[in-house]
């Protein structure tokens, strides 16, 4: 059975001064564009906390944890893809993510996505008809307006994007196509592909991070290998 290590943590504002001593000067410069106090933790909080969990797996020291990104699946871009392990050699596949207040890191065997998105207000009528497929809008319309319908749409939206982190693209595909069959409690199965007619199955589970947080992790899977990961969630 494949496996899959998801860790997740809190991002303090204002950051540690240990944790801006983790990162690369890359990661530094982009932490210097952020434009609010808020969004500069998160890149800080995020980064610093990847390279400790990391080291932890690894036995490695965290400054010594060397980040970058792969080639992009599509067009073979170097650095457009997703986030890679550089050092050590020889890393599993990792994806991360951070929200609001909280970082994610996955990490497996297998090619792996993971999301995390802040419960909040949403415009879900209008977002809907851009991101969600006929069914998941008529799973959303099922719904109460308010809290539930939120929720739901934070389901499929985190379910899609876990997805498309572990095929390497993003966000960059037209959303109302892929189904995340929220009705469902997962782990569900979803079909999608860096090309057209290139597409994989992914079993995607929603992972029981506290309140205010909704977050999915997709994780490859095979002929020979079909079922859902065991899945491994390390806590602050």
């Amino acid at each position: 059975m494949a496996t899959a290590d998801v860790w997740w943590w809190r991002i303090p504002v204002p950051f540690e001064p240990a944790d801006l001593a983790l990162l690369s000067p890359a990661e530094r410069a982009r932490a210097d564009r952020a434009r609010t106090p808020r969004a500069k933790a998160s890149v800080v909080g995020s980064r610093a906390g990847v390279r400790r969990a990391l080291g932890t797996l690894l036995g490695a020291r965290p400054e010594d944890i060397e980040l970058g990104r792969a080639a992009c699946p599509c067009c073979g871009a170097p650095d457009k893809g997703p986030p890679v392990v550089l050092r050590p050699a020889a890393a599993p596949h990792i994806s991360i993510s951070h929200a609001d207040g909280c970082a994610a890191l996955a990490v497996s065997e297998r090619l792996v996505g993971v999301d995390v998105e802040r419960r909040r207000a949403l415009a879900t009528t209008e977002l809907a008809s851009v991101a969600l497929s006929p069914a998941e809008r008529a799973h959303l319309a099922s719904l109460a307006p308010g809290p539930a319908r939120q929720a739901a749409f934070l389901r499929c939206w985190t379910r899609k994007e876990a997805v498309l982190k572990a095929v390497g693209i993003g966000v960059t595909t037209d959303l109302t196509r892929l189904e995340s069959d929220p009705a469902a409690p997962g782990p569900v199965r979803v079909t999608a592909g860096a090309r057209p007619g290139d597409t994989r199955t992914w079993s995607v589970t929603d992972l029981p991070l506290p309140t205010p947080w909704t977050a999915s992790l997709a994780v490859a899977t095979t002929p020979t290998a079909p079922k859902p990961p065991e899945i491994r969630l390390h806590a602050p």
